[in-house]
């Protein structure tokens, strides 16, 4: 990564590896759920930061004067080399590393992570974004773009000043009482997410399941994200199926503690990582072979 120059276009310009940054995977692999097409790129916001961005082959173009934040939230500094080879060298991890190679972990902004997980619980990712999308134009506030309005994460003080029935209205059904819960948790202080950053890692995922809507899933998927625990691997209904499928074929009874205890030792240092692309490679490939997608 090479810093930032000012492209003829009017966007600045960061140099990138397309083998080591993909915009695409990284944005559509189902780690956040707001950006959307725009021209040839994306808009979407980091925080409250309004950012349009675009990626041709070594150039990502995006919004001058974001440079700095877009590095770090998109974890530009993450070591994909080393990260690539610390995965385990099984036929199913070689071909999602093939079929996902460039897709960055995102630095996620910490309530915005673990509030868009918990409206998650069993909904599929056009419905997480679409969740995303009313919360944010219903609560959040306002940012101009350029001749648009961007609507940033509503903060969880925001969040806890309204009424589960207005939530609801957002679809967010049974998951706006937890998504309220958790906000008013954090608004009065009982749980400091910032605070969170300094516990090792079994003691901040207990703090973050004291949330409600917080199961061990959510939580792991808070530490991935937000917390860059890159140890953290979130076990959903896909990940489980991907780990019984292929990795416990010819076991009948596997318990996801079994599941979770194997994914720890196997998957290795920046297992988070390995979980991602295991996800998002199966999301994909296995639609093809006629099974349900997220």
């Amino acid at each position: 990564m090479n810093g930032a120059l000012e492209g003829a276009s009017g966007l600045a310009v960061l140099d990138v590896e397309p083998e080591e940054f993909n915009l695409e995977l990284t944005l559509g692999c189902g780690q956040v759920f707001h950006w959307e097409r725009s021209g040839a790129g994306y808009i979407g916001l980091m925080g409250e930061v309004p950012v349009y961005v675009e990626q041709a082959g070594p150039e990502l173009r995006l919004t001058a004067g974001v440079e700095a934040v877009a590095s770090r939230y998109f974890a530009l500094d993450h070591p994909l080399e080393a990260i690539y080879a610390s995965f385990p060298k099984d036929p199913a991890m070689n071909a999602a590393l093939e079929f996902c190679r460039g897709l960055r972990l995102i630095r996620q902004p910490l309530w915005e992570c673990v509030a868009t997980f918990i409206t998650s619980a069993m909904k599929q990712v056009p419905h997480i974004t679409q969740m995303s999308h009313s919360l944010r134009r219903t609560f959040g506030s306002a940012v101009s773009w350029q001749t648009q309005t961007l609507h940033a994460y509503p903060t969880p003080e925001r969040i806890a000043m309204a009424s589960e029935a207005d939530l609801r209205e957002c679809r967010l059904g049974f998951r706006a009482k937890n998504l309220l819960g958790a906000a008013r948790m954090i608004a009065s202080g009982e749980v400091d997410l910032a605070a969170i950053t300094r516990l090792e890692d079994e003691p901040a995922l207990r703090e973050l399941c004291r949330l409600p809507g917080v199961g061990v899933k959510v939580a792991n998927c808070a530490l991935l994200f937000a917390y860059e625990r890159p140890r953290a691997f979130p076990i959903d209904v896909w990940i489980e199926r991907i780990l019984r499928e292929i990795y416990f074929t010819r076991k009948r009874k596997v318990t996801v503690q079994r599941l979770k205890k194997f994914s720890e030792s196997y998957f290795g240092p920046y297992s988070g990582y390995a979980q991602q692309y295991l996800f998002h490679h199966a999301r994909k490939t296995w639609k093809l072979r006629g099974r349900q997608t997220a």
